[in-house]
């Protein structure tokens, strides 16, 4: 399997969803891009929210109700889980769509549109079905869920940002109008005080919902929680610094600010 479900607490609603920190790329997938093995290496180090499964493990290991984890295993350079895999999507005309065909440079990564539909089919929809399945059984188990998505960006905005020119604080809020309660956006605002300012849906905003609860469940609450990157690690792709356990420990207070089921 490509991604984990981790257990926590069973009275706890809360999923921390971490979708891009992985760089792992089967041999089969590598095949189809174009990049040498050291400008693939270039490129895993800017589009990689390196060490964020570390901040949400941290942070459950922290957290006084032991929140459930969703990790991603691979690359988002195979599929990203967090796009639509349709016209729609605005990123699809970057070359960033469920199957990205160009790099965080604007550079080719796949000859052409490159096929996207056995990525899809391979990887993009089991992961979404997980993520349902994993939202459905926290709605059973309490009667609600909250998908705290834990994600970075790097301090100067990169080439395919198509909103990179507003604020970069170190940490970015990103919300849904349906699906962010205010509660949970003053909760978040709180307990990241400590580490930084916090900003709101920018440089990059929204939340991420399964489609079969997205706009239509009040009962899921999503909260995107994005960290700027030289807070916590070396950029591009180095190691951790000592930042990370004080944004681990801000992202527990978050958890154990949502109200157990």
């Amino acid at each position: 399997m490509s991604f984990a479900l981790l257990p926590g607490s069973d009275d706890s609603p809360v999923i921390l969803h971490v979708p891009h920190s992985s760089r792992e790329i089967p041999a089969d997938v590598r095949k189809g891009i174009v990049l040498d093995d050291e400008a693939l290496e270039r490129e895993l180090d800017h589009i990689t929210d390196s060490h964020t499964a570390e901040i949400a493990a941290e942070a459950a290991r922290l957290a006084g109700t032991a929140p459930w984890r969703f990790v991603n295993g691979l690359s988002r350079l195979v599929v990203d889980p967090e796009r639509f895999p349709d016209e729609r999507e605005e990123m699809l005309a970057a070359g960033m769509g469920a199957v990205y065909t160009r790099t965080t440079h604007k550079e080719l990564l796949r000859e052409g549109d490159g096929e996207p539909e056995p990525l899809i089919a391979r990887y993009f929809r089991p992961y979404a079905q997980g993520m349902t399945e994993a939202v459905a059984g926290r709605l059973a188990a309490t009667g609600r869920a909250v998908i705290i998505d834990v994600h970075s960006y790097p301090a100067e905005a990169l080439p395919y940002e198509l909103h990179g020119s507003g604020p970069r604080p170190p940490v970015c809020l990103g919300t849904d109008s349906f699906h962010t309660p205010p509660e949970l956006l003053a909760a978040a605002r709180e307990a990241f005080a400590g580490v930084g300012e916090t900003g709101l849906d920018s440089p990059f905003a929204g939340t991420y919902v399964p489609l079969e609860f997205y706009g239509r469940d009040p009962r899921v609450a999503a909260l995107m929680v994005e960290i700027r990157r030289d807070t916590y690690m070396t950029e591009p792709g180095g190691p951790a610094t000592a930042g990370l356990t004080a944004l681990a420990r801000a992202l527990s207070r978050l958890v154990d600010a949502v109200p157990r089921g």
